[in-house]
């Protein structure tokens, strides 16, 4: 994987979003299952926002990049996935933002590993069980406990049904509204599969594997 090829798919990448009203949206890389070769090829085409699922991987691809200085590759790391609170401490000084903060544990522990961190308040607008995600009627109080513990919260996260795009488009638009009443200005929602109808719907970041790097590998 060059960055020759990655910038070739991100150009592509751009131009659907720009299809849909989406010049300036946020990518976030997620480079979830390979190697930091990955993230060296992403940044070399101009993606420096990194989303990954796993602490694990999140930390073995740091300290790989912090041993090969001739990489030049400084990462503005996202963490994505379900949140486990006994991880919270080994990734707290690397990551940038945190998606997926969605219930009072986390929020404290955060508020103790990493004081005034940025954070978004994952919502479950799909009521998939599972995928983490607070109940929507739960939002508004998460996110005064995240300002009350300190964190700054930047706005709210979703993820979208699995099946046809368009079965996401109602949840996407259920965030957007809350983030609106909430004041919050960022809406981190669609993946590859779905994220046109997402920036229809007010999506301000995505988060992109597949289009970017391919099949996950095994």
């Amino acid at each position: 994987m060059s960055g020759e090829q990655i910038a070739d798919r991100l150009q592509s990448l751009r131009e659907r979003l720009s299809r849909c009203g989406g010049d300036q949206v946020k990518i976030v890389a997620v480079t979830k299952g390979f190697g930091p070769e990955a993230v060296t090829a992403a940044a070399k085409a101009g993606l420096i926002d990194v989303g990954e699922n796993y602490a694990q991987e999140l930390l073995a691809k740091a300290r790989d990049l912090s041993s090969r200085p001739e990489a030049a590759v400084a990462p503005r790391w996202h963490f994505i996935g379900r949140l486990q609170r006994n991880k919270i401490g080994r990734v707290a000084g690397l990551v940038h933002l945190w998606h997926s903060v969605d219930r009072p544990e986390l929020v404290a522990e955060i508020a103790r590993r990493a004081p005034g961190a940025r954070v978004l308040v994952q919502v479950d607008v799909a009521g998939i069980g599972g995928r983490g995600g607070c109940p929507p009627e739960e939002t508004e109080v998460l996110v005064q406990g995240c300002g009350a513990a300190g964190l700054d919260v930047a706005g709210l996260m979703a993820v979208g049904p699995p099946g046809p795009p368009e079965h996401a488009r109602r949840g996407f638009r259920l965030l957007a509204a809350q983030a609106d009443e909430l004041g919050l200005a960022e809406l981190s929602m669609g993946m590859t599969a779905d994220m046109e109808v997402a920036v229809e719907e007010g999506a301000t970041i995505v988060r992109v594997g597949t289009a970017l790097f391919g099949p996950r590998p095994r």
